[in-house]
């Protein structure tokens, strides 16, 4: 019997429910990685869904036990490769830690890692309650992803993103130890911030079983304001006047001409497909809304603005939020019709700048997309610096790849030049490891492969994400 065999086995006597070890080709091929193209995955040799806490604990010690790599997924909606299995790993897919207790005397929720964002912030709002990271896949991401990722939204302008609403976390360890790390109801200051340091990690570092969340109260009604500029570097100067100015905008998103189009083409909704390109602005100050919206649209205006759009309720700021929502879909939807038969892709990038550097980045993603005659459209959480350059590639054609990596390299340098970050809030993955290990320099990796090797010393957890460990020559 090989090992292989030996530790399906253990998993299924481990996990003896229905449909918890799955081993079909066919399902192990779907689950084998997230929305990311070009990023490499293997074929596992088990997807196991557990039930608990104690489900993924076992499963880990049966992992370490054969010494087979451990590869946590959520909904797979990643768009850096950070789910991807490698070959003969164990998928530990969460999506069935789905449980949610909201207390509202602590404004905290305990939920489970497969809990999806949009049904948390529900689940908030029934008790008059706030949690505000809304990601763009909020309807369909989970939490343990956005908490892997450190995750922002639409309105971590003003709230910040996911890291500052992460109170506790439940990890199982490498091991299959499980660790409850931060605390419920209170602050805490002893010992290292471990809470902290598994935020973002990626499942490279542990795996998050259940998160303890801070909510807020429920915010107060707002006027959200739609702009339209000729061109996306006239927009970028308006967003830098507004972050420069008094007001702290609860949205400031922004979808270039190209954007615009896919959109309109995937769900017609009247927006206009000749503008450069649209800004949408909110504050949700109660009382405080007009005036606030008032500097905006003088910003706006500044920075030369067309036209000037206030949504009359809330019904309309809500279709406004919808279409920016379909921004990734709409673009899958354009590269499968510029490139049909199951050739077009994205690269997606996720660069973000200082405020006073917005102007720089924008025109600079377009100087780069017309040197290479790459379609590239610019989306973005404009208020919090955080673009995402969409590349738009025939995954058929090696020339036209190739121009595509060229595109995503050099704004990805033209990011970090500007003194920026490789990635605001997708994580780096497979896509961006090179980057990061650009970013942090030479001591940075250092004492990202010593935690790493202290936390996962067999290397057995997501391997090969985000930092490679020392002996594989990084």
């Amino acid at each position: 019997m090989t090992i292989t065999t030996d530790a399906v086995a253990d998993l299924r006597a481990a996990l003896p429910a229905p449909d918890s070890v799955l081993t079909d080709p066919d399902l192990l091929l779907a689950g084998s990685r997230d929305m990311a193209d070009l990023c490499p995955a293997g074929v596992p040799l088990a997807i196991v869904r557990p039930r608990d806490t104690a489900e993924v604990s076992a499963t880990v010690r049966i992992a370490a036990a054969h010494g087979v790599p451990v590869v946590p997924q959520g909904a797979r909606t990643g768009l850096a490769g950070g789910a991807n299995a490698v070959d003969g790993s164990i998928v530990i897919s969460l999506i069935r830690l789905t449980q949610i207790s909201v207390d509202t005397t602590a404004r905290l929720a305990v939920v489970g890692a497969g809990v999806v964002n949009a049904d948390l912030s529900r689940a908030a709002a029934r008790e008059g309650l706030d949690y505000p990271p809304d990601p763009g896949s909020w309807e369909s991401s989970t939490i343990g992803g956005n908490v892997a990722t450190d995750a922002g939204g639409m309105c971590c302008v003003k709230y910040g993103v996911t890291s500052r609403y992460v109170a506790g976390l439940t990890v199982v360890l490498a091991d299959g130890a499980v660790l409850h790390c931060g605390r419920y109801g209170s602050e805490r200051a002893a010992g290292y911030d471990l809470t902290g340091l598994f935020t973002g990690s990626e499942g490279t570092l542990g795996i998050i079983t259940e998160i303890v969340l801070r909510l807020r109260p429920a915010r107060r009604p707002g006027r959200t304001l739609a702009a339209v500029f000729p061109t996306v570097a006239a927009a970028g100067r308006a967003i830098t006047g507004i972050t420069g100015s008094r007001v702290v905008p609860s949205l400031l998103e922004l979808l270039d001409r190209t954007h615009l189009r896919a959109i309109e083409d995937y769900r017609p909704s009247g927006l206009d497909t000749g503008a450069g390109a649209l800004l949408l602005a909110a504050s949700d100050t109660g009382p405080g809304a007009q005036t606030e919206l008032d500097i905006m649209a003088a910003h706006c205006e500044r920075a030369g603005a067309t036209e000037l759009h206030v949504a009359t309720d809330q019904v309309e700021a809500d279709a406004l939020l919808a279409a920016r929502r379909l921004a990734h879909p709409a673009m899958e939807r354009l590269a499968a019709q510029r490139f049909p038969g199951g050739r077009g892709g994205l690269i997606v990038d996720d660069v973000a700048v200082p405020h006073g550097r917005v102007v720089e980045l924008v025109e600079g993603v377009i100087r780069i997309a017309e040197s290479h005659d790459v379609l590239v459209g610019v989306v973005g959480h404009a208020g919090d610096g955080n673009f995402h350059p969409v590349i738009v590639v025939d995954l058929s054609d090696p020339a036209v790849l190739a121009r595509g990596r060229a595109v995503f390299d050099e704004i990805m340098r033209l990011g970090l030049s500007l003194g920026g970050t490789c990635t605001g809030e997708h994580g780096v993955g497979l896509l961006k490891r090179d980057w990061l290990e650009r970013e942090l320099g030479p001591v940075g990796v250092r004492v990202h492969q010593a935690v790493k090797s202290a936390l996962d010393p067999a290397g057995i957890l997501n391997p090969g994400k985000v930092v490679l460990p020392a002996h594989d020559g990084s």
